[in-house]
Order: structure tokens, then C-alpha cells, then sequence
């Protein structure tokens, strides 16, 4: 893609400011104005002193609002830049999306039968949750989405000046709303504004993006020369699948309750008929066609008779409402058959009548019939353009919206267990059994068929929570289906039996079934690996796991049940744990070779392996090109299958926008496509590439282990950075740790890496990179040489230094420097500020050895949009470190300690927005 134009980038971001320079004005901040960065007369890179400055907390707000400027005019002139290189070269000009992928395909002779058998098999599937790294409220960001759909309004070159001096109060009418709103959020969400949050990009995006999707699909197809066109009806079309975690996640959750995940599939379920029920009302509207124009195929014909002696009532009111009109009679039928009740056109709830679809099958067999009716009088454009949509939404949405999955950590699992083999008189455990002895009786229990007790037992409430919510899923499964049900995910799996643990407590609540004689689990049971001693255990925990009889019968029931070629296995592996244990290299290394173990696992029990990867917003929880992402993966890993969280900002980020969101579902599709169909082709990592990686990883994990496990490193981290203040946060529903114990080890990884990065330190993402790099270079030179010449050739690697280089520049040495004097232990704050600052220096040397250059000459854009946020940063880091100095001292009053509290929140935000990131 062609670099970002610097003048149209300059003209928008000054049109902008001059907008908000005048809302300021008119609100009577003038003096204020005058601080806005990149504005002509900005005096914000002037040395003033503190008490000369307007207001401090309106110019934090001011460059917070700012930043977000910056943020929409960088995307937008991304956007329109795209739209201009395809124009100039071609569709195929933007590498990594459906026109360039199957053009490659093309020449390197993979035939259109291959493509087409990929998109059915293709199973590409993005994952909401609410993980706490959004800081901005609901509010603002639908305040930000209306002044984005006004810069790209400005687009438009038809606008006459009148129109565009109109536009221009539009645009200064937004920004004096959000200049009015604040920005934090004052209290922390629950999670019933979480996923009123997630229903908004279920409800308004992704089913909007969808026709988008499949034009370029088709469009890109044509361009290619495939022999004939995709069919909707074939599932020739690349499918989206959506789940979320949103109501499911209870990992140290304690507000996600099993009522609160029935409401989460109630409101999926519902949301999921409003989007269909919309389709097929813009379908009636436009299945115009008349019989005396037309004449009506049998098939539609047989269709309507049968209608007629199934729901006589309603198939008089739709004759008389259409009469003569017999492909819009039945699209009525249809409406009339979804399970809602609407009044006033507005769904209100769900209504199970007797002659509502039970399922989705059913609407596609009604939309099937449509289909082959307009085929036989050859009515193509109104299929491919009018019924599309209608069809691709039942298809993609189900009655379910997304596939809600339920995470527990697998301590949690344990305890409920082991209460109920105390209450069933077990000996061993009216005390903490040995787990030699908690395996065995395991291993006995999964031959048994009854319950530990009766159903009309009394458990204590942490049991009773884990049964109802396995109960709930129960219920759910038997009056709707499986279709809107994820995975039981087990997060901090250590051993097999922390998975057959998940099966015996289903077969308690009566989520396990008997089928042929053998108690099943109709829902997948997932471990979720995060540390790097779990990957490590990984293969030999999933070989005990797939080999279980019950395990074999479950995945041959999921296989039914839903439909699959074959057993389907999940594993799920963690960026943001394995990072924040081992550092970013052991990280990666190990998930590496973990893959590549589980792939080798799975094969030998004829089971095909669906990775599902926990990846967060920075480098250190698995962000990166999601391109170069599947490139650095094991070939052995890619075959179709996939699922990806997105979390917290990235979902603003990367779906609030209408074009950047079918960029980046395209650009995850076409590439995950283009990989899974070329992996057989792909080459084994070489010998001395797994060797190079081996040591780097390893010196790397002990040059990090050795510093955070210090006796006084905590000590240097929470005074280092605003991590205490972050614990104060309101930004999510959940705790910043997961049990409160106040250790790293308990913290979670969001809120570890959203500190450091406040603090510009980022030191998950790049400490002992340098240490690993410099070592190997005096210990093995020509290994190093080799490596350094060919690391194009080192996917993994490539992709993993151009992520930790990224992030080392967006680093700032001085800013950690005076972030490390608010230690106040002068001995601690020397020697980790000394060990930091050499690593960072020296991590940034072997870089650019590495590399063979500087990031300034090979990747200009990224050191130009840091450097465009130097000023606006630097003066929030002021403030910042003077409010944390003031606000932990010991002798301020209560009210005094909130005010800064809430001071040092809205430079957080502000902070985060320049950063474009959290954590």
C-alpha cells in the first residue's frame, strides 16, 4: 500500500483543529484555544510554568479530544488511500486482501474447486469480550463515530460551499459535545452496559459490513478468472462466524452469574432475529414481482399451498395485503413465522409460538425455495443483490447472534469438585486430598454414569453457581439448540484432569448425556494454556485428554450435532499470561513449538485442531499485522479452523467504522484463506533457525525472570508506574486481579501492561531482547550473520522484532527515567533504572544490527506518528507524575485524595488516547 499522503493528512488534521479552535473560542476558552497541538499558533511546545497555564484539567481534556482527532484523520486518510491505490493499480494493489490473494492463487495454479472447498470448510471466527482496555465511555465513543462519518461525508467533491459551510457546523456541533461530555467513566460499567456495548457491533456493524464483504468476495473472483460464480446457496462465500465472552467470562468475574449468562443468550437470540427480521423486511419491500408478469414456479408455488393448510390465518392476511403477488406473500409468511413478538415494528421479546421456525434450517429451506423460484424465471440480480442479504444474514447470524462461551479458571472447577466428593462421603477429602489421589478417583468417576448426589441436595453458593450455569446451558440447548453455545473454556489448565473435572460437573447438573451407552458433554470442553510452563505441558496433557473415551464420543457428538467433516478439537492459547511470565520471546517461542506439538497430537487421534488464540491490543498480548500473524504461525497449525479474541479498544478501534471494519474482516479472511490453502507447501522451520530461536528464548525468559522475580522488583513497579492507580480504574467490570492477593502473580496481564505503557516503559514487549540478541551475536556469530541475512526467510521471527521494534520506539528513555525517580528507595530506583535503561539501550543497538538499519529510514510512517504525538504526551506525563507525587503522599485528606484521583483518571485517558493503546 502507498504511504500515507502527507499533504491530505495535513490538510484534514488542520481542518479539524481549526473546528475545534473555533468551538473553544466560542465557548469563551481563547487562551485555551492557543494550546491545541498542530494548530499554527499552538504554544503548547513552549516552556511555561505550571501556574501560567489556563487550566490544567481542560488542557488535559483538550489534548485528549485532540489525540482522537488524530486518531480519525490517521484512519481515514489510511482508508482513502487504499480506495486511491486500487483506483491507480488495481484492486489487487492492497497486499493481503481477496483481490491480491486469489490472484496469487491463480498463478501458482490452485485450481477455482480448491478455493471453493476451502470457503466451505473455512471457519474464521472473531470473539467479543469485555476485557477491561477500553477507556473511553459509550458515550464519547458514539460521539466519535458521528465525527467520523462526518470526515468521510467530506469526501464527498459534490458538496456545493453552502453545503460544506453546513458540514462545518455539523462537525463543531460535535466537538462542543464532546468537549460538554466527560470522558472517564465515573463509575465502573457492569456488565449489562458491557454487552450493550457488544450488541451495538452485533446488532449495527457486523451484519451491515456483510454485503460489502461478499461484493468484493465476488468482485475479486471475477478479477481472478475462476471458472463460474460463488453461490450463496452452495456457501461459496467466505463465512464469519461471531462469539463472545460478554456474560460467559466468569475467570475472577464474580458479576457474571448464570442468570447473568441466560440474559446474555436471551439478548443474543433476540438481536439475531431483529438483524434477520429487519433483512426480510427490505426483501418485502422489494419482492415486487407480479404473477401477471411473471409466471409462478411450482416450487413456490407447492410452497404457499402448504402454507395455506399450516397457518390458514395467516396466509389469507398475506394474500390480501399482496394480492397477486406471490414471492412477497411468502417472504411475509416468513416474518410472520420468526419467534418475536413486535409491536409498532419494534421487536419486544421472544415469542415462541406453535408455528414459529424452530430453528434457522428452516427459514434457509423457506429462503431456498425463493431462491430456486426467482432461478427458474431467471431472476438473477434480485438474488444476488436482494435476497443475498437476507440469506447471508440467516446463514451467519443463526437465531443466535454469536456463540457465547463459558470461561472458568480451572481452580474454580477444582473446589466445586471437591466439594462434591466430600459430600458424597469420599474419604480423602474432608481435607486437601493429594493429587495423586484426586487423578485417580478423576480417572474412576469418568466410568460412572450417576451424580455424586441427589438432586434435591443442598451445595454451598460457589457450587451452586457452577451447576446453574451448566444448568442454564442445559435449558438453553434443549429449547433452541446448540447453535448459540461456545466452548467451556478452563483457563490456567495444568493437568488432563482439570478438563475431566469440567465433565464429571456436567454430568452433575445434567449437561451430559447418555449416548449409545456412554455419558457425552455436548459442549466442547477447551483448555486454555497461558503460561509457559503449561505450554510446555501442553502436548502431554491434550494426548491424555483426546485419548479418553468420553472425550472421543463427546467430539463425535459435537460432530453430528453440528455438522462437521470430522472430530473437531479447540485449544486455546494465551499471549498476555505466557508474555507476562516468560517475557516476549520465550512467549512466542513456546506458543510456537506448543502448536506445532498439539497439531502433531491431535493428527495421531484423527482429530482435526482448531486453535483459538486469546490475542490482545499490544505486542506483549499477542497484537501485530494480522497478515504477518498467520505467516509467523506453524504451517502444520493453518488448515481452516481459527478463532481470535478481540478485546476491549481493538473493537473500537478496529469495527466502530464502517470501512475500516470490512478492511479488517477482509484482511483476517483473505489472509487465514490464502495461508490454510499454501501451508502444504510451506517449508519446516530449518534446523538452525529452531536453534537460534531455542537460545534466544532462553537467555531472553532468564534475563526477564530475573528481574521480575526479584524480592524488591514489585516494590520498583508500583512506585515506577500509575499501576495503583489503575487498580482505582473504572474502565471495565471486572477486578484488576483475579483473586485480590496484592502480587504480580495475581495481577492481571491487561493492567500490568496498560501501567507500563503509561509510563512509556512498554518493558513486557521488549526486555531481554537485547541481552538474548547480544549474547548470541559473541557466542555464535555466523549463526548470527546467517539469521540477519535471511530473516525474511524466519517468519516468526521477523514478525516478532518488527512487533518489538515498534514498540521500543514508541518507548521514551527520559519519560521512564522520571517516571523511576518516584522510587522512593533510592537503592531499588538505581538498580532497576539502571538494569531498564541498559537493556533498552541495548536492545535498540541490536535492533538495528539486526535489521541492518534504523526504524527511521525503513519505516518513516511509524516514527512520524509517534513523534506527531511528542508534545500533547509530554505535557500529560508532567502532569501525570506531578498529580501521582501529590496523590500518594500520606497526609492528604479524603477529599483532597479523590480529586486527584480523578484528576490522574482523565490523564490516564488522555494518555491512552495518544498512545492509541492500553493494554
Amino acid at each position: 500500500m502507498a504511504p500515507i499522503s502527507s499533504e491530505k493528512f495535513e490538510q484534514d488534521l488542520s481542518y479539524l483543529i481549526s473546528c475545534f479552535h473555533e468551538v473553544l473560542s466560542s465557548l469563551g476558552q481563547e487562551q485555551l484555544a492557543y494550546y491545541l497541538p498542530w494548530h499554527p499558533d499552538s504554544k503548547l511546545g513552549e516552556q511555561h510554568e505550571p501556574e501560567s497555564y489556563p487550566s490544567i484539567d481542560k488542557l488535559t481534556q483538550l489534548l485528549s479530544i485532540s489525540f482522537q482527532l488524530l486518531n480519525m484523520v490517521e484512519e481515514n486518510v489510511m482508508v482513502q488511500m487504499r480506495r486511491s491505490a486500487q483506483d491507480d493499480d488495481g484492486l489487487q494493489a492492497e497486499k493481503g486482501l481477496w483481490p491480491d490473494r486469489l490472484q496469487r492463487l491463480k498463478k501458482q495454479g490452485v485450481s477455482h474447486g480448491a478455493v471453493t472447498d476451502m470457503m466451505r470448510r473455512l471457519h474464521t471466527e472473531i470473539v467479543l469480550t469485555a476485557h477491561p482496555t477500553e477507556a473511553k465511555r459509550a458515550t464519547v465513543l458514539e460521539h466519535h463515530r458521528d465525527l467520523y462519518l462526518l470526515l468521510v461525508k467530506r469526501e464527498n467533491q459534490m458538496w456545493s460551499s453552502m453545503e460544506q459551510a453546513w458540514l462545518r457546523d455539523e462537525i463543531k456541533a460535535v466537538l462542543e459535545r464532546l468537549w460538554r461530555t466527560g470522558e472517564i467513566v465515573m463509575e465502573r460499567p457492569d456488565v449489562a452496559s458491557e454487552r450493550r456495548n457488544m450488541m451495538h457491533y452485533l446488532k449495527n456493524v457486523f451484519p451491515e459490513i456483510l454485503p460489502r464483504l461478499d461484493r468484493r468476495y465476488e468482485t475479486a473472483w471475477q478479477l481472478a478468472g475462476f471458472q463460474s460464480s460463488p453461490s450463496v446457496l452452495a456457501k461459496d462465500f467466505p463465512s464469519l462466524s461471531l462469539g463472545t465472552w460478554v456474560g460467559g467470562d466468569r475467570d475472577g468475574h464474580p458479576f457474571v452469574t448464570s442468570q447473568v449468562s441466560q440474559q446474555s443468550l436471551v439478548d443474543l437470540r433476540l438481536n439475531a432475529l431483529i438483524v434477520i427480521r429487519h433483512r426480510l423486511v427490505d426483501l418485502a419491500k422489494k419482492a415486487s414481482l407480479a404473477d401477471s408478469i411473471q409466471k409462478v414456479p411450482s416450487v413456490l408455488q407447492d410452497r404457499l399451498a402448504s402454507y395455506r393448510e399450516t397457518l390458514p390465518e395467516e396466509s389469507q392476511l398475506a394474500e390480501q395485503r399482496n394480492p397477486g403477488e406471490s414471492w412477497r406473500i411468502l417472504v411475509s409468511l416468513m416474518i410472520e413465522r420468526l419467534p418475536i413478538q413486535v409491536i409498532r415494528n419494534h421487536a419486544t421479546q421472544l415469542d415462541d409460538r406453535p408455528h414459529s421456525y424452530r430453528n434457522v434450517s428452516e427459514l434457509l429451506e423457506d429462503l431456498g425455495v425463493l431462491a430456486e423460484s426467482l432461478d427458474e424465471i431467471n431472476a438473477h440480480q434480485i438474488i444476488n443483490h436482494e435476497l443475498r442479504n437476507a440469506i447471508r444474514a440467516a446463514q451467519i447470524y443463526g437465531f443466535h447472534s454469536a456463540k457465547l462461551d463459558v470461561r472458568q479458571n480451572s481452580s474454580v472447577y477444582q473446589k466445586a469438585l471437591l466439594q462434591l466428593l466430600e459430600l458424597s462421603g469420599r474419604n480423602g477429602f474432608q481435607s486437601e486430598p493429594s493429587p495423586e489421589l484426586l487423578a485417580q478417583t478423576i480417572q474412576g468417576e469418568l466410568d460412572i454414569k450417576r451424580p455424586f448426589a441427589i438432586s434435591t441436595q443442598e451445595h454451598s453458593a460457589p457450587l451452586n453457581e457452577v451447576l446453574n450455569t451448566f444448568r442454564v446451558l442445559q435449558d438453553h440447548q434443549e429449547r433452541y439448540g446448540i447453535d448459540g453455545l461456545g466452548s467451556l473454556i478452563v483457563s490456567m489448565t495444568r493437568n488432563a484432569g482439570d478438563l475431566f473435572t469440567v465433565y464429571l460437573l456436567a454430568r452433575e447438573s445434567g449437561l451430559a448425556k447418555l449416548e449409545g451407552g456412554q455419558l457425552v458433554c455436548p459442549l466442547q470442553v477447551v483448555p486454555l494454556f497461558e503460561t509457559i510452563d503449561d505450554l510446555k505441558a501442553s502436548p502431554e496433557i491434550m494426548e491424555d485428554f483426546l485419548a479418553h473415551p468420553m472425550t472421543q464420543a463427546s467430539l463425535r457428538y459435537q460432530q453430528k450435532q453440528r455438522g462437521l467433516v470430522q472430530p473437531q478439537q479447540q485449544v486455546m492459547v494465551g499471549y498476555s499470561d505466557s508474555s507476562k511470565d516468560g517475557g516476549i520471546l520465550a512467549s512466542q517461542w513456546h506458543l510456537y513449538q506448543a502448536q506445532e506439538s498439539l497439531a502433531k497430537v491431535a493428527k495421531k487421534q484423527g482429530i482435526a485442531l482448531c486453535f483459538f488464540h486469546g490475542r490482545g491490543g499490544t505486542v506483549s498480548r499477542g497484537a501485530g499485522p494480522i497478515n504477518r500473524f498467520f505467516r509467523a504461525l506453524p504451517p502444520s497449525t493453518i488448515n481452516g479452523q481459527f478463532r481470535m479474541t478481540e478485546q476491549g479498544e481493538t473493537i473500537s478501534r478496529k469495527y466502530a467504522n464502517f470501512a475500516t471494519a470490512v478492511y479488517n474482516v477482509e484482511l483476517l479472511q483473505a489472509s487465514f484463506a490464502y495461508e490454510s490453502l499454501t501451508a502444504g507447501s510451506r517449508q519446516p522451520l530449518p534446523a538452525e533457525f529452531r536453534e537460534f530461536m531455542s537460545s534466544l528464548s532462553e537467555i531472553s525468559n532468564k534475563t526477564y525472570r530475573e528481574l521480575v522475580t526479584h524480592k524488591d522488583f514489585p516494590v520498583f513497579f508500583r512506585q515506577a508506574t500509575p499501576i495503583d492507580v489503575l487498580e482505582q480504574s473504572r474502565i471495565g467490570s471486572r477486578p484488576p486481579k483475579r483473586t485480590g492477593q496484592a502480587t504480580i502473580e495475581d495481577l492481571r496481564a491487561i493492567p500490568w501492561v496498560f501501567s507500563w505503557n503509561q509510563a512509556r516503559f512498554y518493558l513486557p514487549s521488549w526486555y531481554g531482547v537485547g541481552t538474548a540478541l547480544e549474547t548470541l551475536k559473541k557466542r555464535m556469530p555466523e549463526q548470527f550473520d546467517l539469521v540477519k541475512n535471511k530473516l525474511g526467510e524466519f517468519d516468526l521471527l521477523n514478525y516478532v522484532m518488527h512487533n518489538v521494534e515498534t514498540t521500543v520506539a514508541s518507548a521514551n528513555e527520559e519519560i521512564m527515567a522520571r517516571y523511576g525517580a518516584l522510587v522512593t528507595d533510592q537503592g531499588i530506583r538505581d538498580y532497576f533504572m539502571g538494569l531498564v535503561t541498559q537493556e533498552f539501550r541495548r536492545t535498540n543497538f541490536m535492533l538495528k544490527e539486526l535489521f541492518g538499519s534504523d526504524i527511521e529510514s525503513r519505516r518513516p510512517y511509524v516514527v512520524r506518528t509517534i513523534a506527531l504525538r511528542d508534545h500533547g504526551l509530554r505535557f500529560l506525563h508532567d502532569r501525570q507524575l506531578d498529580q501521582l507525587a501529590r496523590w500518594r503522599r500520606d497526609d492528604l485528606s479524603k477529599d483532597e485524595a479523590s480529586a486527584l484521583l480523578e484528576n490522574l483518571l482523565v490523564t490516564i485517558n488522555a494518555i491512552a488516547s495518544g498512545l492509541r493503546n492500553t493494554g
